[in-house]
């Protein structure tokens, strides 16, 4: 098997024998803020540089698309979701803090 299968194979055993609290969804809403969204930045960050260099070279439609178009889809996609992500990591902490 592919490494990938075996990752998702440990991934879902992991999921299926573990009990799903509220501490956990916490953990894992700060996991991705923390881990995974930086991660997706840097990669959004990485194609948005390189396809608005190669709009240069582009006319028309593609111009548009690679200037504008997916820049904007893709850093305002990061950006919503990081403002999701931070919302939800002050609720929750703050309704747990409340709650205690």
């Amino acid at each position: 098997m592919s490494k990938w299968t075996d990752i998702r194979d440990n991934i879902e055993q992991a999921v299926s024998d573990t009990q799903i609290d509220e501490e956990v969804k916490q953990a894992v809403t700060q996991k991705c803020y923390d881990v995974i969204l930086p991660s997706l930045q840097k990669l959004g960050d990485v194609f948005v540089t390189e396809i608005k260099a190669q709009s240069a070279t582009e006319s028309g439609w593609n111009k548009i698309r690679d200037a504008i178009v997916l820049p904007a889809l893709i850093d305002g996609g990061l950006w919503l979701i990081e403002k999701v992500l931070k919302k939800t990591i002050e609720k929750t902490t703050a309704s747990s803090t409340v709650a205690v």
